[in-house]
């Protein structure tokens, strides 16, 4: 009999966590988007700048930490379902730093062509990382749930059927909270099909649009020197030109110097549409009431340039005046850019001949440029943002003339802040103003409904859900 106690295994000497720079890179932009209530599209430039210089990242890394991070943010809503069911407390009760890793390894898992090992192997690595052991090991026990699934098995599990609860189906499904599922639903009309196409395009990467600055750059100039296998002619804008995947805007010489920019096409077909309305009497002075950060101030500037006509481009915010500054230096024409209220505006009524205002607001139009804008909004922003929505169009109709025309403009398509603020104005007393047909100014553009005001869509135009209404002030 042997009576010796067995022997213990020694214990495994601790391995230091590998850092995987892409992982490392999309969790801290992940990290402010959360705790700053920064923007990917802004935090995220910098951070792969300083990654190209230092950790010598590739073309091949810089995508792929793009598509987790955008990727994460476009299905959080999904995710969060998901891993809901995967813990045992209530999401609100897991800490964000360990929710951002496990959102991080559920859109690898889901969301990727990445191996299942690998994707948690590569979570679990970057917890202890950031979380340490402790939490690593609660991370890699959810991952290891979530992979037992594909997204299409967990979308069964966790979304109710569409029969018992359209709304809520569509929002897990489609990662958008239910709010803004239902406003958009409202807005679009029609049945599940175009609801879905709308959600399912939302969720999408949408394309680098470039505008050739009318004068001052074309479209076949910038169509050669990004080479016939990288841009594409815009659909519908004559200035535009779009760029493929992994195309850099900011290596153009023309983009370089100002001459052109990134511009979406929904946006260059608002200020192109303007600019094309006929107008007895002069046709002068251009005014951008909303100019910042430039994009459209810059197209009108090139435009009212070719006329003789000058622009004023006015932005409350002085740090988004200097980025007016910015988009119109080097322009040919007239202009002047200055930091003031579109609200008490420092202008003569019935001075312009032109006017846009392009007010702001809840951006749900956008979302596929900035799907974490989905979870910040809530149904209260759009009553937030109504009056002052009012006051900037009744001030634009006051400051254009008599037989001028006003461009109401807004990046969002709930009803609430697009036609409905456009009725409300006309209906109060003060200056009088007619609809102006805005479709025969979008030539070219299909879908545009039954007018006179237009609304554009990302899944049926390929553009940002842009609203216009055309008005000529008539006393």
């Amino acid at each position: 009999m042997n009576d010796q106690a067995p022997r213990k295994r020694p214990a495994k000497p601790y391995r230091r966590p590998k850092k995987d720079p892409v992982r490392m890179l999309a969790f801290e932009a992940l990290r402010a988007v959360d705790e700053r209530d920064a923007y990917a599209n802004l935090v995220l430039p910098p951070l792969l700048r300083k990654a190209r210089e230092k950790e010598g990242f590739e073309t091949r890394d810089a995508a792929l930490a793009t598509e987790l991070v955008y990727g994460t943010l476009r299905r959080q809503g999904t995710y969060d379902a998901i891993i809901a069911s995967c813990v045992d407390r209530p999401l609100r009760e897991v800490d964000p730093p360990v929710l951002d890793v496990l959102s991080l390894g559920a859109h690898q898992l889901l969301g990727t062509r990445i191996p299942s090992h690998a994707a948690v192997s590569a979570s679990v690595e970057l917890a202890r990382v950031v979380l340490g052991d402790g939490r690593a090991k609660f991370v890699n026990a959810v991952l290891r749930k979530i992979a037992a699934h594909d997204l299409d098995g967990w979308l069964e599990r966790v979304a109710p059927p569409y029969e018992d609860d359209p709304e809520a189906h569509l929002a897990i499904v489609h990662s958008h909270p239910r709010w803004i599922v239902s406003a958009l639903w409202d807005a679009l009309g029609g049945g599940r099909a175009g609801i879905e196409d709308l959600l399912e395009a939302d969720n999408e990467r949408p394309e680098v649009t470039l505008v050739a600055r009318p004068g001052r750059s074309t479209p076949e100039e910038l169509l050669a020197a990004v080479g016939e296998d990288s841009g594409l002619p815009g659909r519908w804008s004559p200035y535009a030109v779009r760029l493929a995947e992994g195309g850099e805007p900011g290596a153009l010489e023309a983009v370089r110097e100002g001459r052109a920019g990134v511009q979406d096409e929904g946006s260059q077909l608002v200020a192109l549409a303007l600019a094309d309305v006929p107008l007895d009497g002069p046709d002068e002075r251009w005014l951008d009431g909303c100019a910042g950060p430039g994009g459209k101030a810059a197209l009108l500037g090139a435009l009212a340039a070719q006329r003789g006509a000058a622009l004023l481009a006015s932005e409350k915010q002085p740090h988004r005046a200097r980025l007016v500054e910015r988009a119109l230096a080097g322009n040919p024409g007239p202009y002047q850019v200055i930091a003031a209220d579109g609200t008490r505006p420092p202008w003569r009524e019935g001075c312009f001949d032109r006017v846009l205002v392009d007010v702001p607001c809840t951006g749900l139009g956008a979302l596929r440029r900035r799907p974490e804008a989905r979870w910040r909004r809530r149904p209260e922003d759009v009553s937030g943002f109504a009056p002052l929505q009012r006051d900037l169009l009744r001030e634009a109709l006051r400051a254009v003339r008599v037989g001028g025309v006003v461009g109401y403009a807004t990046c969002s398509p709930h009803p609430a802040e697009t036609k409905a603020v456009v009725d409300d104005v006309l209906k109060r007393e003060g200056v009088s103003a007619e609809w102006i047909d805005a479709r025969p100014y979008m030539q070219g553009v299909p879908v545009l409904g039954d007018g006179p005001d237009v609304q554009l869509w990302p899944h049926l135009h390929g553009t940002d859900a842009m609203y216009l209404a055309l008005l000529r002030r008539t006393a």
